[in-house]
């Protein structure tokens, strides 16, 4: 009974913080409920007997994905007028992909058992005696799904170099490196001696 009241309580908890994820006004504060959610979510994969996904979740989104877009979010410095200058242009492609999340969620809660602790006996994959949960995951993993699980690699690599162009800077306001121009810097390049007369000081 408490760990279902638990589980309830967490989930209304990640609502929330997930619409305060979209709703926030600051993007440094937008990132850190994005945090919050995330411990909530690694709380309810505990309450679920999930403790690798727990701990994965925490690790990887929280302790990477998580500070890198605060780090990024803080050096890009982005205001409010940029962000919200395109909200029009791309009102209808996010209307749609919306309909479409809610459509997935309405399809994933029918799916599932009444009862949210008991797993149907479709959704296990013939479980074998003396394989923990972490065995389990990666057997199913690297079988069932391994097409689905390199495919989901090949997602983040598009994202990966996605973000890489789009960060991409050029032009004569980008601070480039000249290898050329540093190996042959010599040192009447670089220090330049004065004489100054004592008592006079340095002008």
């Amino acid at each position: 009974m408490l760990i279902i009241i638990c589980f309830y309580l967490v989930s209304v908890v990640t609502i929330l913080a997930a619409a305060m994820v979209v709703f926030s006004g600051n993007t440094v504060h937008a990132v850190l409920w994005l945090i919050f959610v995330f411990l909530n979510v690694a709380i309810l994969f505990v309450t679920l007997g999930a403790e690798f996904l727990a701990m994965i979740l925490v690790i990887v989104y929280v302790g990477a994905v998580a500070v890198l877009f605060m780090f990024v979010v803080m050096m890009l410095n982005v205001g409010k007028a940029e962000i919200k200058s395109g909200f029009l242009q791309y009102l209808p492609i996010g209307g749609v992909l919306t309909a479409l999340l809610l459509a997935e969620f309405v399809l994933v809660s029918f799916s599932f058992s009444s009862n949210p602790f008991v797993a149907t006996a479709a959704m296990i994959s013939e479980p074998r005696v003396g394989l923990t949960n972490t065995e389990e995951l990666g057997r199913v993993l690297y079988t069932k799904y391994f097409y689905l699980f390199q495919l989901s690699g090949l997602i983040l690599l598009v994202a990966m170099v996605a973000a890489i162009v789009l960060t991409l800077r050029t032009g004569k306001e980008a601070r480039r490196q000249d290898i050329g121009k540093q190996v042959e810097r010599t040192k009447q390049d670089a220090i330049e001696i004065k004489k100054i007369k004592p008592y006079s000081g340095a002008t």
